[in-house]
Formats: structure tokens, sequence, C-alpha cells
């Protein structure tokens, strides 16, 4: 198996809007052009993952409108699966009225199944056609059921998707970071193509968001104030937090992701480039720095969930980002890259993740500043030791640790923001 590849193709892939309400959109959009005909209801149940992290973000050419419903019924509309997490690249005024339309008339509902481990999306629509099912699980565009009128379109078995998807994972998690650097260090020419893809795309989004006058424009404004040093850190967080908000904001231009989520993308493609740039590196060290910023990403993610209680941008891909950094200038020195890990986790392993939205911009700033100072304090041989609360012994065991702690300790904290977030969207919160 060639694991870049794997990684690449699975958790690496362009998406217009938050991850998690696209895929809602995919879902739906699968089902109704399966059954056809005028959408006349439509009923979407997802895992708490999912609904939290879409609960609150804008999706792209809608006006502003946010979250979950309004994606999946305009996915349903828009009936193109074949646009997969570019899906809302097909909304049109006409169909955005309709969709609200529906959902005002109480014919779209949403419900969280607390039950459900995993990313799960589980979407029926009505038509005047009949009623289909689609239901992806596991990863964003992960078909495991499609159902059309009573009868069984396409179900999951060993050879689907979703079976290759866990073996590589289950390959990725049993990896060493050792391991993943020796990856990078093979890359093919697709794989390549793709990295590079992702700097332009990303570089792309990032000189939109400045104009919104939000997280970026305002840690700009403090280096223009002489109140933040201008300096490569400083111009890295402004690029990487308006990059976010472009995205949050539902910019219509797509972002590459990484470990499934555009705004991890952001982090672990524009810190190495940026950083790599600022230092005069060759393009093709910059590339395979990103692929292992990819890696790294994945990896992390395979302990503490796609949908952790912790926040991904800040946590798995500023650990990826500062671990691209000191392979940037160290190359294979995993002593150096332990500390990059370590000292990351300790500075913000406590981030919590409350779903996608605006905010986001203010922990990608965040992340992106500790990747940097991380890197910086490892490639010096400073750093947080196994002496110190939960880091280990080697950055794999803090990683395990951390997942310890997200998996098990923060549970019931995942478990009260979703409480507050079902209030508030019932009006009772």
């Amino acid at each position: 198996m060639n694991l870049l590849s794997e990684v690449l193709k699975h958790d690496v892939f362009p998406a217009l809007g938050c991850t998690e309400p696209i895929a809602v959109a995919y879902a739906a959009s699968m089902a109704g052009r399966e059954v056809g005909g005028e959408l006349t209801e439509i009923r979407i149940d997802l895992d708490p993952g999912v609904y939290k992290n879409g609960f609150a973000v804008t999706i792209p050419n809608t006006a502003g409108e946010r979250g979950n419903l309004i994606a999946g019924v305009l996915g349903a509309l828009i009936q193109r699966p074949d646009l997969k997490m570019e899906v809302m690249s097909g909304v049109t005024d006409d169909l955005l009225s309709r969709a609200k339309t529906l959902i005002q008339s109480g014919k779209a509902q949403l419900s969280c199944d607390r039950t459900k481990r995993s990313l799960f999306i589980d979407v029926t629509v009505t038509t005047d056609q009949g009623t289909a099912r689609a239901v992806v699980e596991g990863t964003h565009k992960n078909l495991v059921r499609l159902e059309c009128n009573g009868r069984d379109v396409f179900q999951s078995d060993g050879v689907s998707d979703s079976g290759l998807d866990n073996e590589f994972r289950d390959v990725l998690k049993r990896m060493s970071i050792s391991s993943l650097v020796d990856e990078v260090e093979h890359m093919d020419p697709t794989d390549h193509a793709t990295i590079e893809q992702g700097i332009h795309m990303n570089l792309r989004v990032c000189q939109e968001g400045y104009a919104l006058n939000r997280v970026g424009q305002s840690i700009s404004e403090l280096v223009a104030r002489h109140q933040r040093e201008d300096s490569i850190v400083s111009s890295c967080e402004i690029m990487t937090s308006c990059a976010v908000d472009a995205r949050m904001a539902g910019l219509n231009l797509p972002v590459m992701s990484s470990g499934g989520s555009g705004n991890q993308g952001i982090v672990a493609i524009l810190v190495p480039t940026l950083v790599g740039r600022h230092h005069g590196l060759e393009d093709d060290v910059i590339i395979r720095s990103i692929a292992l910023s990819h890696l790294m990403n994945s990896y992390i993610k395979c302990f503490t969930g796609d949908l952790s209680p912790l926040c991904g941008c800040a946590i798995s891909a500023g650990v990826g980002a500062a671990v691209a950094l000191v392979y940037q200038q160290a190359g294979k020195d995993l002593g150096k890259m332990t500390l990059a890990t370590n000292n990351l986790i300790s500075d913000l392993g406590g981030m919590l993740c409350d779903g996608a939205k605006e905010g986001c911009s203010l922990k990608v700033a965040s992340s992106t500043n500790s990747a940097i100072r991380a890197a910086h304090m490892a490639l010096n041989n400073r750093g947080i030791t196994q002496l110190q609360g939960f880091v280990g012994t080697t950055a794999e065991d803090t990683i395990r640790n951390l997942s310890q702690i997200g998996v098990i300790g923060m549970s019931l904290a995942n478990h009260e923001m979703l409480n507050i977030m079902i209030d508030k969207a019932s009006g009772t919160g």
C-alpha cells in the first residue's frame, strides 16, 4: 500500500464550505438524484460530531444561511452528487428560495443520534416520485447505503470504500513517525501534484479573506500599530486566519482539506509553505514537508477521532505543521520532531472544538503561532519532556495520551456542548 497516496485520496480533497454540512448536502444530493421529482419532505439524522460542526457555520452561496439543515435541503434540490464536496457550487437563487420555503413549512427535519460514535449521516428524501435514503458513514464521501422506493440500490460490502478506508487507517495507526517520514521521501509525481494544487488553492483563499475585516485584518492592524512584530510569525497568522475568515463566511472558493477538514488543510498546508518560502527553501523540500504535515494530521486523528471534542485545527493540524517545519530544517531528526510535537500539545492540548464558525479563525491563529514556536524551540533542542504532565517519552506516546484525554476525559464536556447547541436550536437556550 502507498500510504501517502491513500491519505491524500481519502483525507485531502477540495472542499467548498465546511466539510460536515457539505457532506450532509452530498448525501442528500445522492438521495435526491436517485428518486428524482419535486422535493416535498426531507429528514436528516446526524451523529453528534457532524451536528456540532455544522451547527453555526455559513453555507456557501446562500447569502449568509447557516447550518446542516439548509445544506441538506439544498443538496437534495441540487441533485448533483458528482460535485462531491463542492456540491454547493450548484446553488441558484431559485433553489435557495425553494429550500427556505420547505424549511419554513416544517417539511425539513434535523435530528442528532447520540448513539453514534463516528461520522454518520442518514438522509431520507421524499418527492412526488417516491422516497430515497442515503447513508454516509466513516468519512465524508463514503456512501454505505442507498435505497429508493423500498429497494436497495447500493449497500456497502467488504470491498467498498469503507473497507478500504478502514484498512488504510489501520495501517496508519500502527505507523511510527519515523516511518511516516520515510513515506514522504518516496513521493510519486501524482501525489506531488496534489500537494502543489493545495498550495495554490489555499493561498488564493487567504487573499480573499483580508477584505472581510475579521480576525486576519485585526492581526494585521496590530502589526501596523507596532503592537505586534512585523515577522514571519505575524504574516503566517494573518494569512491563515484570513483564509479561515473567508471559508467560515461561506466564500464561494474551495480549499484543499487535510484530515477531512478545510480549516485543518489551511494550517497543514499554508504554515509550511509560508515559512519554507521565507527561508528560501527549494519547492521540493516544501512539498515533502507538507506531505508529512498531512500524514501527521491524519495519524493523530486515528487516535483522537475525526470529530473530537478537541480542536483539530489547533492540535492535529498544528502538530503536522510543527513537525513539517522541523523536517524542513533538520530532516529526519526524530528527537526534534518529538520535542515539536510535545511543545504544541503542551500548549494547545486542551482547546475545545465547539463546531465550525467564525471563531475558528482565532483558534487557527493560535495554532499557527504555536506551531512555529514549537518548531523553533525544538530545532534549538528546547521543549517539554516526559517529566511534565501527560507528555510521553516519545511523540507517539504523547499522542496516545492526548487521545485518552480527548476520547475518555472530554466526553462529558462534548456532551454538555451538544446540550447547549440543541437547546439553542430549540429556542430554550
